[in-house]
């Protein structure tokens, strides 16, 4: 444990940006999932939880979570996904 007081809360700041961080990340796996699983059952919401996921996409890596072209890369399969099935 750091004993400099600015170096006490860089550790206390960054433990609560990785717990931000890895809620972020969370939700977007969670929306992702939910749009493959709607996907699958042939739900008619797909398109909805599709535009989500999307939206989710765009803001991790507007936040530097995941890499910009990944996030291109997610949608762009969603998408693909989502002309196969119909």
């Amino acid at each position: 444990m750091p004993n400099i007081k600015s170096a006490i809360k860089r550790v206390k700041v960054s433990r609560a940006k990785n717990l931000q961080n890895r809620m972020k990340k969370s939700e977007l796996k969670t929306a992702i999932r939910r749009y493959r699983e709607a996907l699958a059952a042939k739900s008619d919401n797909a398109e909805a939880l599709m535009r989500i996921a999307i939206k989710k996409l765009d803001q991790a890596a507007a936040k530097k979570l995941i890499h910009k072209n990944a996030a291109s890369r997610k949608k762009s399969q969603l998408m693909k996904a989502l002309k196969a099935s119909v």
